[in-house]
């Protein structure tokens, strides 16, 4: 089977950041998967499982009523590794240009009093949320982009090198 793209970017490069993930041509429409990556795969702990929880309802909150950016909006969701989000959105915009977004998405985290859809007739693990812990890391990531808006490492993937033979196999752990 082909390696899918998002497993050729080299993870022991990738620093927190906003990266384009993929970008998929439906019917007339482009819609780009953002890698929104809070903190540094194998480097760093990944994300508390309920911090994670909750950081998913708070910010999908905040994307989805956004005035300006709502509609444009298909999904944000965790990604398995607990090292980020996965961010969906119609149209093509460069990291660069939702920086302000996910900055302000980040930064709102800290007036929660409560997670949104934390009841059990809204979430399916409604008990699996650590809203102190959600403000921590969003707090934390929210300095990160603010010190690092003009760092094109945090905007432009590194990408892992293969060793392509001369038949065209290619080795990946090179």
């Amino acid at each position: 089977m082909d390696l899918i793209p998002s497993f050729s970017v080299d993870h022991t490069k990738i620093v927190p950041g906003i990266f384009i993930s993929r970008q998929d041509q439906l019917g007339d429409q482009i819609v780009t998967t953002y890698d929104v990556r809070v903190t540094r795969p194998n480097v760093e702990p990944a994300v508390d499982v309920a911090a994670m929880h909750s950081l998913e309802h708070i910010i999908a909150t905040f994307l989805r009523n956004d005035p300006d950016w709502k509609d444009q909006v298909i999904y944000w969701g965790p990604m398995g590794c607990l090292t980020g989000f996965y961010l969906i959105l119609k149209g093509s915009k460069a990291p660069k240009e939702i920086h302000d977004l996910l900055l302000r998405a980040f930064k709102s985290v800290k007036d929660a009093e409560e997670v949104p859809g934390a009841l059990a007739v809204n979430c399916g693990n409604y008990r699996m949320h650590n809203l102190e812990m959600a403000k921590w890391y969003a707090e934390r990531f929210a300095d990160y982009l603010e010190k690092n808006a003009n760092d094109p490492m945090i905007f432009e993937y590194p990408k892992a090198e293969r060793l392509v033979t001369e038949d065209g196999r290619q080795f990946f752990d090179s």
